[in-house]
Formats: C-alpha cells, structure tokens, sequence
C-alpha cells in the first residue's frame, strides 16, 4: 500500500516512480499497482506514460518529486554538493537493486561528462552491484583506479574483482594497488608503497576527478570482516572506540570524528588529508547502514550521497529533521 504523499504527487512524478518500480524494480505492472495504491489500468497508463514522455530508455531518468525534496534536505542538512534519492523498492536489507541501479546511472553520466578524466573506486557490495548494473560502452579515453589495497581472502568481496568487471564493462584502462588493504604493521605499509609502480598508482588515485566509494559498518559482520581484511577482534576495537561508520578503512564516530585504532597507521589507503577536498561521492543505503551514513556525512568527508528513499527518510529523522 502506497502512503498519502505518493497519491499527493503530481502524475508526471507518479509515472517516474511507476516507471523506476517496473524498469528497474523487476515488479509487474500488477505489483506495481499494488505499491502504489492505484487499479492495474491506471499501472498500465503510467508506464506507457513515462515511455512516450522519454523517460525510459536504458535508464530512467527524471525525478521523482518526492526524492527529488528529499534529497534537496539532505543537501542542506549536510551540506552535500550532490545528492541523489532514488525511489525505494521495498527490499529487505541493503538495497542492492534500487542503489545498483542507481549507482550505476550516476557513473554512466560522470563518464559521459569526462570521457578523459580519472575515476577513482572504492569497495562495498554496492558499489559492485553499481558496477554490475552498467551497460557495457566504450569509455576508452578514461582511467579507472584503485582507492585502496585490494587482496583479500575472499575473492567475491575484493575490490579488484570491482574494478576488473568496470574494465570489462567500459574497455577503459583500470589501475590497481596489489597489496593488502591493512598492512601487518605501520612499517610494512611503508615497505608496500615503496614497491616499483605502487606509489604511481597510489599518486593517481590522489588525483582521480571523482571518488566513488561505499560507507561500511562496524558491525561483526561489516564486509571488511567477512571479506577476511580484519578479524572480529579488530571491529571489536572499533566499536569499543565509537566507532560506526567506514569509508576507505578510516572509521568514524557519530558525530563525524575520526576513530584512532591499531588499524590506522597499517591502512593502506589514502591518508585523510589527501583526501580533502576532493570530490567523493557515496552510494550506500540501506537500515542497517543509516548511523555509519550519518557519521560520514557529520564528519563532511564526503561530498554527496546516492541512496534510496527509505534511508534518506532515516538520515533526516535522526538529524532531528
């Protein structure tokens, strides 16, 4: 059952978000109708609707009017200078359909936009569902590259596994850090940057036009500890610190504060002040993920935010909005 604001909308926004539900939602016309809390000929007209206004085409584009306010408060509460709220699909958990779909829309454009820049990609299931979702296009002319080390022991979670299917997917050339992500200690991190073409890629990544990255948990189960890049006793540590959120295995308190841990000093990722003042963008949503979001976003250490609509809701309930 849709609430009273989706009815409010316009029907030009309602045929968006009718359009979001079928295209990238998966949902039939007749389960489309059901969410929205209108009869299946009115589903129908809606999607023909968007279809002949040109909102679908690969993609679906336009606002919905709902996400599009959304995303103008969350802007302004922290000072965001990209925003983007697509429509909840009403998933269970991390919003991997809405967000890939998502995710994957803002990169087609941001490519489009620097065919010839440098994009810079972090890790997260997200972020790879981003990937997933894309289309395969020539972007030949652009460099991708590694934000972070990138062995890990599980392989469906490395984040070199991210990068070769952004390859595939764009024939563009990927550039990565061969090396784990947390060092054994603060000297061996120093001995891994040392290496012959470690330090060229780690210097690329500090110049990429755009940082695409995910926002973790501290939770037992983050994807940092089940990908096998810290054990439990390390995001035990974390927590028992403050710490909730991740971007980049730099991890934050609630109210945006860096956490100092045995992990710092053997991160091998961009130290935080080569990473201000440029552009980072999160795609990340999701329940379970909303305090890590809102730790991030207090600590201004990203630029902009996609997510979904659910969790967008969540992040200006608990900023008092």
């Amino acid at each position: 059952m849709a609430d009273g604001t989706v009815r409010a909308e316009g029907d030009d926004s309602l045929a968006i978000r009718a359009a979001w539900l079928h295209y990238a939602g998966g949902l039939t016309q007749a389960q489309v109708a059901d969410r929205l809390n209108v009869s299946a000929a009115k589903a129908h007209r809606l999607i023909a609707a968007a279809n002949r206004s040109g909102a679908v085409k690969v993609t679906v584009v336009g606002e919905v009017a709902e996400c599009a306010e959304l995303g103008s408060e969350l802007s302004a509460r922290f000072a965001l200078g990209t925003c983007e709220v697509v429509p909840d699909l009403g998933e269970p958990g991390l919003p991997l359909r809405a967000l890939g779909a998502a995710g994957a829309n803002f990169l087609k454009r941001e490519i489009d936009a620097a065919p010839d820049g440098v994009i810079g990609l972090g890790h997260g299931r997200t972020l790879g569902a981003s990937v997933e979702a894309m289309a395969p296009f020539d972007a030949r002319g652009l460099r991708f590259v590694s934000l972070m080390g990138g062995l890990a022991r599980n392989l469906a979670a490395n984040p070199h596994d991210v990068m070769h299917r952004m390859a595939q997917k764009t024939r563009a050339a990927a550039y990565v850090i061969p090396i784990p992500f947390f060092a054994a200690s603060a000297a061996d991190r120093e001995v891994l940057l040392s290496q012959p073409g470690v330090s060229d890629v780690f210097d690329l990544a500090a110049s990429a036009d755009l940082m695409a990255v995910g926002i973790g948990t501290t939770k037992p189960d983050a994807q940092l500890v089940e990908s096998g890049m810290i054990g439990r006793a390390e995001i035990a540590e974390i927590q028992e610190r403050g710490g909730v959120g991740e971007v980049l295995g730099h991890f934050f308190a609630p109210d945006g504060a860096p956490i100092e841990t045995g992990l710092t000093a053997r991160t091998v990722s961009l130290e935080r002040r080569r990473l201000a003042g440029r552009r980072i963008v999160a795609i990340a949503g999701g329940p379970e993920k909303v305090h890590a979001i809102r730790a991030v976003l207090h600590g201004g250490y990203v630029g902009g935010l996609v997510t979904d609509e659910r969790t967008a809701r969540s992040l200006l309930e608990e900023s008092g909005g």
